[in-house]
């Protein structure tokens, strides 16, 4: 089992849960291929939304959803005429948001605390199991079976 974050503005995340599925990197296939049946994604907003009217992106700064994988492969799904991204099928739970940054001292994976974003400039990350289980816990108030 492994454990991923998926970067993506809040929006974002919202259709993908409503809908039961995730897309990382613009609709990229090969990070959904790294991950198997049974993996945890986290996803990490930076923003509120992808696009602002005013040009100006609202930062949300919080671990937005949390899911278990659970389709055997990425598919391509067309969302409008010439834009065809890949989805996986992951079953999230019902979890509240939570701020990134009372949880930046104790998360690993981020090694320059004081330039923390960094650490999701790729859109797609794996990290270890206590970092999974510290935001999940506080996502959920539990660590998932």
């Amino acid at each position: 089992m492994r454990y991923w974050i998926g970067v993506a503005s809040k929006d974002h995340v919202e259709r993908g849960v409503a809908g039961g599925f995730c897309q990382l990197c613009h609709g990229k296939a090969q990070p959904l291929k790294r991950m198997s049946v049974g993996d945890w994604i986290l996803y990490y907003s930076p923003r509120e939304t992808f696009e602002e009217a005013s040009g100006e992106a609202r930062p949300c700064q919080q671990f937005t959803a949390i899911g278990e994988v659970v389709g055997a492969e990425a598919y391509p799904f067309e969302m409008a005429p010439g834009f065809v991204p890949h989805r996986r099928d992951i079953r999230f739970l019902d979890s509240r948001a939570v701020p990134i940054r009372p949880l930046l001292e104790q998360l690993s994976f981020i090694r320059d605390k004081g330039r923390w974003g960094y650490a999701f400039r790729f859109g797609h990350l794996e990290i270890p199991r206590a970092d999974f289980e510290l935001i999940a816990k506080a996502m959920l108030g539990r660590v998932p079976d």
